[in-house]
């Protein structure tokens, strides 16, 4: 049975707690992983490997696995259409339709219709925005990320916290630029380890080996993949992938902002070292398309009002310039990046 957000709280332990909240990264990368996780939480293997599988099947944890880094491994970009509202429907399912698309919201905005785009190759992505365009009949706003600030879902959900990571002090930030172009060197066995992982590990006392045997590899050589994939940023993080709406973080805003350009480095790092700041990061403008805005933040929270003042906190002491508010109104789609494109092409 699935928990809704008011009562997860009351079906789980402080050794769930501790797993909840320590393990959404730096998961163990050996041969069998949960005897680690078990050591540390001071319960056996076996039970580790239960807890996990227990709050992925009640719905805390949306997966196990890897984070993979879809700029990183192919060419991505966010894009947005100004749908019609008596074609909206229309307009969201052609979007839809494509596999390379892997995330839609509909927000409280003009630019109404809010999509990710991935593919094996900035040509590829291309040719599927000006596909959606011609199909749709809708102008694409197309805004590749150029500058990476900081970007992390990682936050401690087992806490009566109004906005992410409100009980935490600070974090790391620094600029990253970032290209259009698919740009990871992958070897053959990389391909075939990220085609395996890309839903998830296998939840059992060896998921390594599992992953191994199912790419026809020495489990060695899929841990040495795995860590270089790691070092390479192909692959952000290794844990327990939490479920922010089910623990209640249900309300996020997309903030966009009108950085000047001589500042934005600057500007960008100081605000992705606030914690309540989950994503900081530099897209182009498109003045020829009204679009004025070169930085763009996100804030999660359980509380809209708390994220309200946060952002009103954002204006006033750290980025006091104009911006928008972009509330999330609806999920159109939201999967994982399909990298049976991304990495076959």
């Amino acid at each position: 049975m699935s928990l809704r957000a008011g009562d997860w709280r009351e079906r789980i332990d402080d050794v769930d707690a501790a797993l909840i909240d320590g393990f959404q990264s730096d998961f163990p990368v050996r041969e069998r992983p949960f005897d680690a996780l078990g050591e540390q939480l001071g319960i056996p293997a076996a039970e580790a490997l239960e807890r996990v599988e227990r709050l992925r099947d009640d719905g805390i944890f949306r997966r196990f696995g890897a984070v993979l880094n879809p700029p990183v491994i192919g060419s991505s970009t966010l894009a947005a259409v100004s749908a019609p509202e008596d074609r909206f429907d229309e307009v969201a399912a052609v979007i839809n339709d494509y596999r390379q698309v892997n995330h839609n919201y509909a927000r409280d905005h003009e630019w109404n219709m809010w999509f990710v785009v991935t593919a094996g190759s900035r040509e590829k992505r291309d040719e599927i925005l000006a596909d959606i365009e011609a199909r749709t009949g809708c102008p694409v706003l197309v805004l590749p990320m150029l500058t990476d600030y900081y970007i992390d879902l990682e936050f401690p959900v087992v806490n009566s916290d109004r906005f992410a990571r409100e009980s935490i002090e600070g974090t790391d930030a620094s600029a990253t630029r970032i290209s259009e172009d698919a740009a990871a060197n992958l070897s053959a066995l990389d391909r075939r380890l990220l085609l395996e992982i890309q839903e998830g590990f296998p939840l059992s006392a060896t998921p390594y080996r599992d992953i191994a045997d199912a790419i026809d590899a020495d489990v060695g050589d899929v841990l040495a993949a795995i860590e270089r994939l790691r070092e390479a940023g192909c692959i952000k993080r290794i844990g327990c992938v939490v479920n922010h709406i089910t623990t209640g973080f249900d309300n996020n805003c997309m903030v966009v902002w009108d950085v000047p350009d001589d500042q934005l480095d600057e500007l960008g790092e100081r605000v992705g070292e606030l914690p309540y700041v989950t994503l900081c990061y530099h897209r182009p403008r498109r003045p020829e398309q009204d679009w004025e805005y070169n930085l763009f933040t996100m804030i999660h929270g359980r509380d809209a009002d708390a994220v309200d003042e946060k952002i009103d906190e954002l204006s006033t002491t750290y980025l006091p310039v104009d911006h928008d508010r972009l509330y999330s109104t609806a999920t159109l789609k939201q999967t994982g990046a399909r990298y049976d494109d991304i990495v076959g092409e």
